[in-house]
């Protein structure tokens, strides 16, 4: 478990600078409170316009092929991935950001 859990942190970090094309957008959604992470591994929509309805898609369909590669490699299921990635996801998350519960509302971390 140990192991997997080191690959899976590495992998976490790749992901961060995978997304750094988006950061400023996807920071500056997540600062205005008009997206969060969700316990999946995937962003969620908090607050809907065509603009951050892109960026949450685009955003999520790069984490589902990571997610994917890593379950391959790993030989793990998709849903030990995106639990934890979304474990991860909300540990990361900044003071102030919104996290939405297993209840299905959103909470500012």
């Amino acid at each position: 478990m140990y192991k997997l859990m080191k690959k899976f942190s590495l992998t976490v970090a790749a992901l961060s600078i995978t997304f750094s094309a988006w950061a400023i957008s996807l920071e500056q959604a997540k600062q205005q409170g008009l997206v969060g992470e969700m316990s999946n591994g995937y962003l969620g929509l908090v607050v809907s316009s065509p603009e951050v309805k892109s960026l949450v898609l685009s955003v999520n369909q790069k984490r589902k092929e990571l997610y994917l590669n890593i379950a391959r490699k790993n030989k793990l299921t998709m849903k030990q991935v995106t639990a934890l990635a979304g474990e991860k996801a909300i540990a990361k998350t900044r003071s102030g950001q919104l996290i939405k519960l297993a209840s299905g509302g959103w909470i500012k971390k």
